[in-house]
């Protein structure tokens, strides 16, 4: 029996043939799947690279392996000749979506990849890639009613041309986060590993991930804000990335100072507060300067309110930023503000600011250096004979009312 005879006599025996397709198509899928996907893998798993274990999670040659039976099956349609319009439809139709899931696999391969360089900056590309990934399943749709129509794909597009505000309207939020996607990475606005904030959306924290249509935000209270892209064009945020590549961070917090504590300063203060180092010199000037004015001025110099005089909130600025300046985790130069100032007296005193930048970025080096200064200016403060101002307190109270009922 030569070839002719034998696919006629399977044309002719609908039992044989379904038999035969099945047993090539199954020989070929075991051979794809335990075979060659099998060996694949293993050597993805062996080699030292990542990349190619990437394209083999994300591919699944165990999957692609069903594309083996099932162009068995469009190339067998004709040994069906009362089926085989259908037999054709079907295997393209499953060959065809199985070929659209892979190519969205490959895609998702190169934006893992492409984001598992050393040298990645942060620019996500997967707002690009979910655009290609819409373009391959609207391709898709347009090609599997083709096929299960018979209508030409030109004439199937020419009819959704007549459709395109409905289109518009369904796709209006996708076309948005395109243009929205496309300024933020023209424009360097925003990328992955950036800690921004966004107070509309109580939204505090890295960026995790930008795509398409949402940009997600894991808070630094280990929770989630999902924000859709092209709102992030819309509303305020702020974002940190220029304060960590400047490698400064800032710190501007005020301390509140009794006014009632203020005063000049005496020749005893004065003698006791010159032995501090820091202000050995400072003193040592300052102090000098008063001695030739009261000289130059003896005759009429009977008050301090005759001449320049120092006070006690003064040689405590003088103090701090000598303090400052001696600590080596402190910016004092390099176009960074230095500023130790006094702000508007008010109801809770007269605040001293502290307008610095540290030498780190890192959040909890800053809040330790922070915390470290203030800790050591409210001790030191009472050396000035200055009082830090604080609401009073249930102690406070108590103190007033035995003192009242002891006198």
């Amino acid at each position: 029996m030569n070839t002719a005879e034998f696919i006629d006599q399977l044309q002719n025996n609908l039992t044989m043939a379904v038999g035969a397709v099945l047993l090539l198509g199954t020989v070929l899928f075991l051979l794809f799947r335990y075979g060659i996907a099998h060996a694949l893998m293993n050597l993805a798993a062996r080699s030292s690279t990542k990349n190619d274990d990437i394209l083999v999670r994300n591919l699944k040659p165990s999957r692609m392996a069903w594309l083996a039976p099932l162009v068995v099956i469009y190339i067998s349609a004709f040994l069906f000749p009362a089926y085989q319009d259908i037999v054709v439809k079907a295997a393209l139709f499953l060959i065809l979506w199985l070929s659209v899931i892979t190519l969205a696999g490959l895609l998702t391969a190169i934006n893992e990849i492409y984001e598992s360089r050393p040298n990645y900056n942060g620019v996500s590309i997967q707002g690009y890639l979910d655009i290609a990934r819409l373009v391959i399943v609207l391709v898709g749709i347009i090609l599997s009613i083709t096929l299960l129509t018979g209508e030409s794909p030109v004439v199937l597009l020419t009819g959704l041309g007549a459709v395109a505000a409905v289109l518009m309207l369904i796709f209006q939020n996708t076309i948005l986060s395109l243009v929205a996607s496309i300024q933020i990475a023209a424009n360097d606005l925003l990328k992955e590993g950036d800690w921004v904030e966004v107070p509309s959306y109580d939204a505090d924290g890295d960026v995790v991930n930008i795509n398409l249509h949402t940009i997600k935000i894991r808070n630094f209270d280990m929770t989630y804000s999902v924000i859709p892209t092209y709102k992030m064009i819309d509303v305020p945020y702020r974002n940190w990335r220029g304060m960590i590549e400047s490698g400064g961070r800032r710190i501007q917090r005020a301390l509140s100072v009794d006014m009632v504590s203020i005063k000049f300063c005496d020749k005893e203060m004065l003698d006791r507060l010159g032995r501090i180092d820091l202000l050995s010199e400072y003193l040592e000037e300052k102090i000098t300067r008063l001695d030739e004015y009261q000289r130059a001025h003896h005759d009429h110099f009977d008050s301090p309110l005759d001449g320049p005089q120092l006070t006690n909130i003064e040689v405590f600025r003088a103090y701090i930023t000598a303090y400052l300046k001696s600590r080596p985790d402190i910016y004092t130069d390099g176009g960074r503000p230095f500023l130790v100032r006094v702000l508007e007296p008010g109801p809770n005193g007269l605040p001293v600011e502290l307008y610095i930048f540290t030498k780190t970025t890192d959040w909890v080096a800053y809040e330790l250096i922070q915390a470290e200064i203030f800790d050591h200016l409210l001790a030191a403060a009472q050396n000035f004979d200055l009082r830090v101002f604080q609401q009073p307190t249930g102690l406070d109270f108590n103190a007033m009312v035995n003192t009242a009922a002891g006198g």
